[in-house]
């Protein structure tokens, strides 16, 4: 009995010394990655917020760390204490000790106190719901419907009349004169999730079921997030990239994607646009000021205006879109873009095409 007891312990010992070197290498990796010149805006963590939504929700995760870290602390406490005072010495007779009932004091103390941290959790959950759920829509924030398809994202600037795809710019929300921007959160197909971490929490978009977010970035920059619900094959490659201006760049950029595409293409992307409009891609995509007019897929007005292309799996370069565009499936298998079976000088002329839309 002493030998298996001996052996138990043992065994505990090992694998709490591999718990705690694991955390810790969990923990100094990422405190590396983050310390990285560029890391802070590259890495999608809730530690590093950026966006009044995203900020309360990282000083309640604090708080509820710092909750639960204090009851580790006492309950490891009183272990560590348990194990040292009461170890089994030489000479014991391996009797059970006495043994002490009917403390109404204890029993109090363990059913009142974890009762009072369980309310003091949930009313503090409960206020950041509240605030974040329930925020008022001034009138000059910005509205965006967000669509998640199988597997990318749809951006639709209703006020504006435009819509883009997997590149979600808004302006920076300045303290003195907050401009926060409205999400509409819709689903095209199956459950997708939306989720931004440095700029909001995680909300699904669920078909035939209407959801909101909304943001107010406090810096310009580039922060990445990613669908965060299994929606598919592709569900991991189902990126997402908001960019965040200042409120003139962006207002450059809303005139910029408000225009139709090039009505005349040079002669060299010409006969590639016979192609494209002669194929099934009219279809799925639209190109404003053209026939095609599709819903399918992304709308490709202005697609050389994006840094990448698939969702945020490849950049966006003219020998990038020839490859994805003749046979997408090596880069995202499973993606529901069908290849046309063109010949390789068609599949040239549509990628020149395809490049004049900027």
């Amino acid at each position: 009995m002493q030998e298996c007891s001996a052996a138990t312990n043992g065994r505990v010992r090992r694998w709490a010394r591999r718990a705690v070197l694991l955390a810790l290498g969990m923990l100094g990796a990422g405190l590396a990655l983050w310390a990285q010149p560029g890391g802070r805006s590259q890495v999608p963590s809730i530690f590093a917020p950026e966006s009044t939504p995203a900020d309360q929700l990282y000083q309640l995760a604090l708080f509820v760390l710092a909750v639960c870290g204090g009851i580790f602390i006492v309950v490891f406490t009183l272990l560590v204490y348990s194990v040292v005072k009461f170890r089994r010495r030489d000479g014991d007779d391996g009797r059970e000790p006495p043994q002490v009932y009917g403390s109404d004091q204890l029993e109090m103390a363990w059913t009142v106190i974890p009762v009072l941290i369980v309310v003091v959790l949930f009313l503090t959950s409960a206020r950041v719901i509240h605030s974040v759920q329930d925020a008022r829509e001034p009138a000059d924030a910005i509205e965006v419907t967000v669509v998640g398809h199988q597997f990318w994202w749809e951006f639709r600037y209703t006020h504006y009349g435009f819509t883009t795809a997997n590149e979600l710019h808004v302006p920076v929300s300045d303290p003195s004169h907050p401009t926060p921007t409205f999400l509409t959160l819709l689903s095209a197909d199956t459950d997708h999730s939306f989720w931004v971490p440095r700029l909001a929490g995680k909300t699904d978009l669920i078909p035939n079921k209407v959801n909101h977010l909304w943001i107010d970035p406090h810096n310009v920059g580039l922060y990445l997030g990613q669908c965060a619900q299994y929606c598919g094959v592709e569900h991991a490659k189902m990126l997402l990239r908001v960019y965040v201006q200042p409120r003139d760049q962006f207002d450059q950029w809303v005139k910029e994607q408000q225009q139709p595409a090039a009505v005349d293409p040079p002669p060299d992307a010409v006969a590639g646009r016979r192609v494209f409009e002669s194929t099934a891609c009219i279809n799925c995509h639209t190109i404003r000021g053209t026939v095609a007019n599709g819903r399918f897929g992304p709308d490709l007005t202005h697609l050389m205006s994006r840094d990448t292309i698939g969702s945020g799996i490849l950049p966006n370069t003219p020998q990038t879109v020839r490859a994805w565009i003749s046979n997408p499936d090596a880069f995202k298998p499973d993606c529901l873009m069908p290849a046309m079976n063109l010949s390789d000088d068609e599949w040239d002329q549509m990628a020149a095409y395809l490049a004049t839309l900027r």
